[in-house]
């Protein structure tokens, strides 16, 4: 029942900005975890940032601060990755995924996450 619908993947110039979006659906828990992943071909999967949504607590991988900014609005069951000053690296399928009834110190990149959505694709060019 439990659904991660994500959108907002295209391509976008060096140095340009996306936002993608994750709407999660079919829940009713009030302490989700919300992470954000990508995988470039050849690549391994790579956690990006995690918002626990009962707080509005964030987390970001270190490599990514100052560049990637993630957010929700609660009124729309949507969590945002904000992907600034993009660079020909960052392309990959981006996905987000989440756990309910996680918890502030659970809630990261390192979750147990159950549900995960289909991806989005993001290219940069070079």
């Amino acid at each position: 029942q439990v659904q991660l619908v994500e959108s907002g993947g295209g391509s976008v110039q060096n140095g340009g900005s996306l936002k993608l979006s994750c709407v999660v659906s079919g829940h009713t828990s009030t302490s989700l975890c919300v992470g954000w992943f990508r995988q470039a071909p050849g690549e391994e999967r790579e956690g990006v940032a995690a918002i626990f949504t009962e707080s509005g607590t964030t987390y970001t991988a270190g490599d990514l601060k100052g560049r990637f900014t993630i957010s929700q609005d609660n009124a729309k069951n949507a969590v945002y990755l904000q992907m600034n000053r993009a660079q020909f690296d960052d392309s990959a399928m981006y996905y987000c995924a989440a756990r309910l009834d996680s918890s502030l110190l659970g809630c990261g990149i390192r979750e147990d996450f159950q549900y995960w959505g289909q991806g989005t694709q993001v290219t940069v060019s070079s």
